[in-house]
Formats: C-alpha cells, structure tokens, sequence
C-alpha cells in the first residue's frame, strides 16, 4: 500500500492524473517550499534531491543559450505517476515529487526536480536515482537546444 504522500497523484474518484509540468524554470523558491510541507512528517529521517540544471554546453562551436522543452504531456503525466507508484512499491518512501519545465529554460536554471522522502536515507537516494534514470529512459519529454546563434539541435538524453 502507499503513504498518504502518493494519494494526492490519483483522484481515485474520478480518475485524474497529478499534472507535473511547470511552466519555464523552475524556481529554488518552489523546491524550498516543497520540502518545506513536509516537516510536519515527524517520520521522515531522509530526503533526497535532484535538481537538473540548463548546462552552457559548447556543440561543434556554439553554445547553448537555453532549452525549450516539450512533451506528450498526457501520456508524460501518467507514465511519472505509474513511475511514482513503481517506486514506492520498491522503495521504503514517505514522499516524493517530480517536476519537470515546458517552454524555454535558460541556461543556469533548473529545468528538473525530483524530491523523495524516507525514514532512512538509502530508500531516499535509491528512489530519486531511480526516479531520475528511468524518466530519462521512458518519459516523452523533449529539449531542444537553442544556441547563441539561435540555430538549434534536439537534445540527446546520456543514460
């Protein structure tokens, strides 16, 4: 069974999917106060974060600006919540989030945060890795990189 943390993903009443896209960068505001709404947990003894950040990489001589990311946000959403509930199946979890940016990203801004929460810290860091790796590996999320020049690629993800 899930914690109460996983309840919110699934409106078991009429089926809705938690929405876990925001709009452009995502603000170290929104990731303190994330974490911040679970100090009431009083058995929470870890968390874990990962936060993916726009790199400046340089590509055959141009640099990356930003990225615009896309995704099939339907099919995005319910592969992260099915993901969500893999993990807490595997993992001893109290909580945990995942969020990731649409539209344009600039480099030096967080463009992904996944967040979990356990009593001991090996189930925290087990499930955001695992969080983190199969997202990249499953989810329909797409980057395009925009370079200074304003040409563009499309974003391999490195597994």
């Amino acid at each position: 069974m899930y914690s109460i943390a996983i309840l919110p993903m699934i409106n078991s009443l009429n089926g809705m999917i938690k929405n876990h896209f925001i709009k452009g960068a995502i603000s170290p505001d929104f990731v303190a106060k994330a974490i911040e709404k679970y100090q009431v947990k009083t058995n929470i003894g870890a968390y874990d974060i990962f936060l993916g950040q726009v790199r400046a990489d340089q590509i055959d001589g141009r640099v990356v600006r930003a990225i615009e990311f896309s995704a099939y946000e339907e099919m995005a959403n319910k592969g992260l919540m099915e993901l969500m509930e893999t993990c807490f199946e595997k993992f001893n979890l109290t909580g945990g989030h995942i969020y990731h940016s649409l539209g344009e990203v600039k480099t030096g801004e967080i463009c992904f945060f996944v967040f979990t929460s356990s009593g001991h810290r090996p189930d925290a860091f087990a499930g955001t890795q695992f969080l983190v790796n199969e997202i990249k590996k499953q989810i329909p999320i797409f980057g395009k990189e925009i370079f200074e020049d304003e040409t563009h690629q499309w974003k391999v993800n490195k597994l």
